[in-house]
């Protein structure tokens, strides 16, 4: 049997072959498989017009009623600035006098201390909320509301969760969790309504809270400020009484006049402490601007809600409508 194949034939088929290959024809074909028409796309989005219109009328009737659902939340804030720094006192900013006092065997501690920013991480400490929570009693508005009145000024509680006539909480909830609110559980949500916002180019800080009461709001921002000062007062009247204290007691040990004479010194330094923490009510923050009830609301933005609901309504339409077309197409 002849294996040899005619090289005329083989010649022929390769031309052939080519031809096929780069033929304009099959690729006009091909690329008018691929291509999808634009005019098609809007026809189809235009045949749909209907269920995008109703699908859109939908979503802006929901994000109407969403929006209307929401209650009004009001923001109240109050502008501090740091107190004079020189006149809080306290071992840490004796300058000299704590050189000399090391050197006479007298330990005053570490150097000067920020107490701007000690103070607002007090604020957020779990001590000073849990104190602040039982000294104002703000569990039930921050944990209980359900509406603030505005004819009466006053806040509606849920009943489901608490009983204002028997100071009761009856909140059915899954252990670990009690019905009364934890301070852990309270915290979280008093931090999610709190801001500090500190100027890093003045020291201004700004304390706001918001809350569907705009007296609540302002009552909680004028406490702040208060209890921080107040707190930060007896800090430091607890450390200079102690320190008076230690100073006394070194200059009952000893016989030598200078010492003594440094340790009065340094007593006399404490006393300045202990004089301005009596006098000075704003030890701390001094108020520049106090804090209003506020009488617009700071969200929510329902108009912006309703048009976002619009906006997201006509686009699932249209991919609703396009994806119907695609599968139909292929």
């Amino acid at each position: 049997m002849n294996n040899t194949q005619d090289p005329m034939a083989n010649k022929n088929n390769q031309q052939n072959v080519q031809y096929v290959a780069i033929s304009p024809d099959m690729l006009q074909a091909s690329n008018q498989d691929d291509e999808i028409d634009l005019k098609e796309l809007f026809g189809a989005i235009w045949q749909g017009k209907w269920l995008i219109i109703l699908i859109t009328s939908l979503f802006a009737v929901a994000s109407i009623f969403y929006a209307l659902s929401l209650p009004n939340i009001y923001k109240s804030e109050v502008l501090l600035a740091p107190a004079d720094s020189s006149q809080q006192g306290g071992l840490g900013s004796l300058g000299q006098l704590g050189g000399l006092a090391s050197l006479a065997g007298v330990s005053l501690g570490g150097g000067q201390t920020d107490k701007t920013s000690l103070a607002l991480e007090i604020l957020k400490s779990r001590e000073f909320f849990a104190n602040f929570v039982t000294k104002y009693q703000i569990l039930p508005d921050l944990m209980a509301i359900e509406r603030f009145e505005p004819s009466t000024t006053k806040v509606v509680y849920n009943k489901e969760l608490y009983l204002e006539s028997e100071n009761k909480w009856i909140r059915d909830v899954e252990p670990p969790k009690k019905p009364e609110p934890s301070l852990q559980e309270a915290k979280k949500e008093f931090q999610s309504i709190l801001s500090i916002a500190t100027d890093k180019d003045t020291g201004m800080v700004t304390l706001s809270i918001e809350h569907q009461s705009p007296y609540v709001a302002r009552d909680w921002v004028e406490w702040l400020a208060n209890e921080i000062n107040l707190v930060m007062k007896n800090r430091d009247k607890q450390e200079a009484e102690t320190s008076i204290s230690y100073l006394q007691s070194q200059i009952a040990q000893t016989n030598v006049v200078e010492q003594k004479t440094l340790l009065f010194q340094l007593i006399e330094e404490q006393a300045k402490t202990l004089m301005f923490a009596e006098v000075r009510d704003e030890y701390i923050f001094k108020t520049i601007d106090p804090a209003l009830v506020p009488e617009v609301k700071a969200k929510p933005k329902r108009a912006l809600l309703v048009v976002l609901g619009i906006m997201l309504g006509g686009l699932i339409s249209i991919f609703a409508v396009l994806v119907k077309f695609f599968l139909k197409y292929e």
